[in-house]
């Protein structure tokens, strides 16, 4: 939600993009079929609600044809909507296998779901539902005032952690064990994180599985906390080396979103707004043997899109392995509850070079 008051001014770009996108697939977008909701998985506090999803066919509607993008192919989107008045501001994704997912919304909400496939394609959403974050004293999070939820991950032993911007707040939940059900505990704050902006803290989480030389450790990151030298702060939260750390920021990108890859490397998602060209995202890669504390980490860019390209605010990131080994990057954008923006879930291939 970072970026909600930018996104709000530049509205009337966000709706002549969805305008020409619309024009453009006129003819082809049919809502995807919904299947029926799947209490075993949701657990007894989601509430189930109907999404709504409208194919993307091309990324770049003016190159209908062009699937490659960077280091990225593409694999097929959604434009998802719902009547369910909780929907939408997501603003992080996990995903818990190739068609599972859990995400956090704006307002203390989880989100979860199954991508529906087609082949490769994604085409619709099922076993949708909602429910409300519970905090450690069963009272929800957005009744605590914990309602600018932003980031969430997850470790090998079914722990979600959630970061929540505004008030400097992570807290896990025993989600594996629980589901949504789950009342949040706290996370001690990384020591040395301080003075962060209102609305620039704390904006992308990951947990670094096992086989990694940082295995254990939380990685926070902030969306555009600066250090003096006009560096993102971040953090290394337990594991063998906790500590405070940065990442170089290039050309007025922030950082939206992150997750570690199979290979083990960190991947993030960084978003720009300007009054002259509106919204833009970028996909960076660091090395993880590159993370330790006080370093300043960089990476190559994968790929990068503007207006031209099927986005919106993109805020959530999540990673899976196919069947045959291919990383799978899903996207998803958060609308910030406006009707001038949609909620997008987009798919790419990771491509070796």
């Amino acid at each position: 939600m970072s970026a909600s008051g930018r996104a709000r001014r530049a509205g009337v770009g966000l709706v002549l993009a969805g305008a020409l996108a619309a024009l453009i697939t006129t003819g082809l977008l049919t809502p995807a079929g919904q299947a029926e909701p799947n209490p075993a998985v949701l657990g007894d506090r989601g509430e189930p609600i109907t999404v709504e999803a409208r194919p993307i066919f091309a990324f770049e509607p003016g190159k209908p044809d062009r699937v490659r993008f960077g280091r990225l192919q593409f694999r097929g989107g959604l434009e998802l909507t719902s009547s369910h008045k909780a929907f939408g501001g997501i603003s992080g994704l996990k995903m818990l296998d190739a068609e599972r997912f859990v995400a956090v919304t704006d307002k203390s909400d989880w989100l979860t779901g199954r991508i529906v496939y087609q082949g490769a394609r994604p085409v619709g959403i099922a076993d949708a539902a909602m429910a409300a974050m519970l905090g450690p004293d069963g009272r929800t999070l957005a009744a605590r005032g914990w309602y600018d939820t932003e980031a969430i991950t997850a470790d090998q032993n079914g722990v979600v952690y959630v970061g929540i911007e505004r008030v400097n707040r992570i807290v896990r939940f025993e989600f594996g064990k629980q589901g949504v059900a789950a009342p949040a505990r706290l996370v001690p704050w990384p020591q040395g994180l301080t003075g962060l902006p209102n609305n620039r803290g704390i904006e992308a989480l990951a947990a670094v599985p096992k086989g990694s030389p940082l295995a254990g450790a939380l990685i926070v990151i902030t969306e555009r906390a600066l250090d003096p030298a006009g560096n993102i702060k971040a953090a290394l939260v337990g594991g063998p080396r906790p500590g405070l750390f940065a990442i170089a920021r290039h050309d007025g990108f922030d950082i939206s979103d992150a997750t570690v890859l199979p290979d083990g490397d960190l991947l993030l998602l960084e978003r720009r707004f300007t009054w002259t060209t509106g919204v833009a995202m970028r996909l960076r890669r660091i090395p993880i043997a590159a993370i330790a504390p006080g370093a300043v980490v960089d990476g190559p860019m994968l790929a990068a899109a503007d207006m031209g390209f099927q986005i919106d605010n993109m805020e959530a990131l999540g990673t899976h392995l196919t069947a045959d080994g291919e990383t799978v990057l899903t996207l998803i954008s958060d609308d910030n509850f406006s009707f001038l923006q949609r909620t997008l879930l987009l798919q790419f291939t990771l491509v070796d070079e």
